[in-house]
């Protein structure tokens, strides 16, 4: 399984839906977020624990962007 999320587009966090730490199955949702008034689920491709959230609600992201990395 991939090791961390990164945004598929340029794109503003409406919201993350978990915390470091915290253990996730596959397809639970991680983030939101928002380009051009569509919003986006990002989920989790598999089981895994959160690692770190690296972009800040509210804030811009590039596409390619970290947004979830996972503990290994």
């Amino acid at each position: 399984m991939t090791q961390e999320i990164r945004s598929p587009m340029a794109a503003t966090v409406v919201e993350f839906a978990v915390t470091a730490g915290q253990a996730v199955r596959a397809g639970d949702l991680l983030a939101i977020v928002e380009a051009m008034k569509m919003e986006n689920m990002i989920k989790a491709p598999g089981d895994a624990v959160v690692g770190a959230i690296a972009a800040e609600t509210g804030k811009a992201v590039e596409k390619g962007q970290l947004l979830v990395s996972f503990a290994k």
